[in-house]
């Protein structure tokens, strides 16, 4: 870790102690400020997307590392589908359904129209299957099966479809269907950053179903269709995940990949062939991975520093974090950041353990990059009475005589 060897610094303002942590690192036995050894960041210009929105995130942080109308809400064609899929595996993991459930053809499902997995009418087909036809082969008619299998009717489900959306956070989205095909009269509409969102909790949640998006073809009904992600082709890092295409919607597409421990999310939107999604989301995921990382910055349960108690049964208090936290920052600047811990200037006991003492802010190049609360890491019992006077005397007589 890099606050690991951490030099401490103590300044005293308006009722606070400011607790510097200055990054340090060892090297051949001697001590080195990085903050003084490091080159500032040179990140150039982003690249130029020919798509109506864009978005690039770390799938770690949440960290928007490039956008442009990402907050339109626009057609998403099938990209519809990754919230289909999302609402399936989160019924198989709730228990309301399993992947070797059977699952009943209807004619409005085998009258689908577009790209499609199919399927026979009136005849039964696996869930695994209809995921499969879902994700890999974008089949209108098994997303349609799969959405009134789980709601009853396919309107029912984008009712679902909606309230998941709004868990989400997904404020620029609005279904009206399970598989993103356009009629004369409405089409769904989403966004660049909802679709980021949903991309993002698919892969936090569904990890163990995750691996479906990867793979490049499925064969049903004796009938072979390749995985319409062609990044799945080129770039061994991309995993995942969608693709998107109608009149309304121009070609879209959602994409993931990981690289060196840091994985990301593209979305595009509104271009003008399948060949610009790729090229396109390529700029994205290439810009990406060249000049940012993604950084550990604490482990669970980390001690930064340890600070004076007064009327304690012991005289001092660690002060850590209570979750890991992980950053997005320009790569190769690590080291050049600074942590300072902001907490009360004369802390007394009781504390208990867990109790928000301050908290921590962590800069670089002067910017914010993370601010959090440090706790107690450790239950302080209230002193003895000898103990409790000795202090109040002690900080008394430092009132009178300070300044």
């Amino acid at each position: 870790m890099w606050l690991k060897n951490a030099t401490y610094q103590l300044f005293s303002f308006s009722n606070r102690l400011r607790v510097a942590i200055c990054c340090s690192i060892l090297i051949g036995g001697s001590l080195f400020s990085t903050a003084v050894l490091a080159a500032p960041a040179i990140i150039p210009r982003a690249p130029e997307i020919a798509a109506t929105s864009y978005i690039l995130i770390d799938a770690k942080t949440g960290h928007i590392i490039i956008e442009e109308n990402a907050d339109e809400a626009l057609p998403p064609a099938s990209l519809t589908k990754i919230m289909t899929a999302y609402i399936a595996v989160e019924e198989i993991i709730s228990g309301n359904l399993s992947l070797s459930d059977q699952v009943h053809i209807s004619e409005k499902a085998w009258r689908m129209e577009g790209s499609k997995m199919f399927v026979g009418v009136n005849t039964q087909v696996s869930v695994e299957d209809l995921l499969r036809g879902i994700i890999i082969q974008s089949g209108n008619d098994a997303s349609v099966a799969i959405a009134e299998h789980i709601a009853g009717s396919e309107e029912a489900f984008s009712d679902m479809m909606n309230q998941y959306g709004e868990l989400l956070g997904m404020s620029s989205s609005f279904f009206m269907n399970s598989s993103g095909l356009d009629t004369e009269l409405y089409y769904n509409t989403m966004s660049a950053r909802d679709l980021s969102l949903l991309a993002q909790a698919t892969i936090e949640r569904h990890m163990d179903y995750y691996p479906i998006y990867a793979e490049r073809e499925f064969t049903y009904n004796d009938i072979r269709q390749s995985n319409r992600n062609s990044l799945l082709f080129r770039d061994r890092n991309v995993d995942g995940m969608k693709t998107g295409w109608t009149d309304a919607a121009g070609y879209c597409l959602v994409a993931s990949a990981e690289r060196d421990g840091m994985r990301l999310i593209s979305v595009v939107m509104g271009t003008v062939s399948e060949e610009s999604r790729a090229i396109e989301t390529q700029k994205l995921l290439t810009y990406g991975f060249r000049y940012f990382e993604t950084h550990k910055l604490y482990d669970s349960n980390q001690i930064l520093t340890n600070v004076p108690v007064w009327s304690g049964a012991q005289s001092a208090v660690d002060l850590g974090i209570q979750e890991e936290v992980y950053v997005t920052i320009p790569r190769g600047q690590a080291e050049s950041m600074q942590a300072t811990v902001d907490v009360d200037e004369v802390i007394r006991a009781p504390l208990n353990d867990g109790q928000i003492m301050g908290v921590v802010s962590v800069t670089l190049d002067n910017d914010t990059v993370f601010s959090g609360n440090v706790i107690a890491m450790q239950e302080v019992e209230q002193g003895g009475i000898f103990k409790r006077l000795i202090d109040w005397l002690t900080l008394l007589f430092s009132n009178l005589f300070a300044g």
